[in-house]
């Protein structure tokens, strides 16, 4: 699906932990390795902690929001997320335990895809970091691990909020020195598109995990399976 009007569109940011690095590929295979040491059952996979990990790292993030707790970290919520998620399974951990996995946040490996779209779209758009890591994560991130020479980098602790609150991308827009409609949100995550699209960006909701859309009126002006799809799209 695509708009045929996206002419004013001179910036894309870019959501980060999903859409352009691979996570589960990442690590389900700490997991793996993980739940071995804390001897859990053999039918407990590294894949299925992912799946449920993954849902409750989300509600971490809302609670923070709507408490008006701030941005209390990323690496701080995932761990806690992974906590709940172990137990709520029965695994017996320790932090050292966890300590040790998440190392593995460190050498997080990007989607080709991804990659081999940011070099293209760089042909015709600023590239932009917009994610809810730390500034020096994300940094480490960009320069480690993903090897792009993003224009900017923008970590939603600046305004001590996560994604997908207003603020966060209003922050965006100012710092880019932009009207919102002239930037447009690259996602793997609709709750992301969701955001943008309410704070007047523009969306392309990379579905490369084949899942719906939110239900909502603020929807994405193109959805792809892939950033190959997205660069055909947009013509780079």
């Amino acid at each position: 699906m695509s708009s045929t009007n996206l002419d004013s569109v001179t910036t894309l940011t870019f959501d980060i932990f999903g859409t352009v690095l691979d996570l589960a590929g990442s690590l389900i295979p700490s997991l793996d390795l993980l739940l071995k040491v804390c001897d859990a059952s053999p039918a407990l996979t590294g894949e299925k902690v992912w799946a449920q990990w993954r849902l409750r790292q989300r509600i971490e993030q809302y609670q923070d929001n709507m408490l008006m707790l701030g941005h209390s970290g990323y690496l701080t919520v995932k761990r806690k997320a992974l906590m709940y998620t172990l137990r709520s399974l029965k695994v017996d951990f320790t932090s050292e335990n966890l300590d040790e996995f998440m190392k593995a946040y460190q050498l997080l490996t990007p989607f080709k895809d991804a990659v081999d779209g940011l070099i293209r779209l760089s042909n015709k758009y600023r590239l932009v970091m917009l994610s809810n890591g730390e500034q020096h994560y994300l940094e480490h991130l960009a320069t480690t691990r993903i090897g792009i020479d993003f224009d900017q980098i923008l970590s939603a602790e600046t305004v001590g909020q996560f994604k997908p609150h207003p603020s966060v991308y209003r922050f965006a827009a100012k710092k880019l020195n932009l009207e919102p409609q002239q930037i447009m949100m690259v996602a793997a995550h609709s709750f992301d598109i969701l955001g943008a699209r309410h704070s007047g960006f523009r969306g392309a909701y990379v579905n490369r995990y084949d899942l719906p859309y939110d239900e909502s009126d603020y929807v994405p002006d193109i959805t792809t399976e892939n950033f190959y799809e997205l660069c055909d799209t947009l013509e780079v």
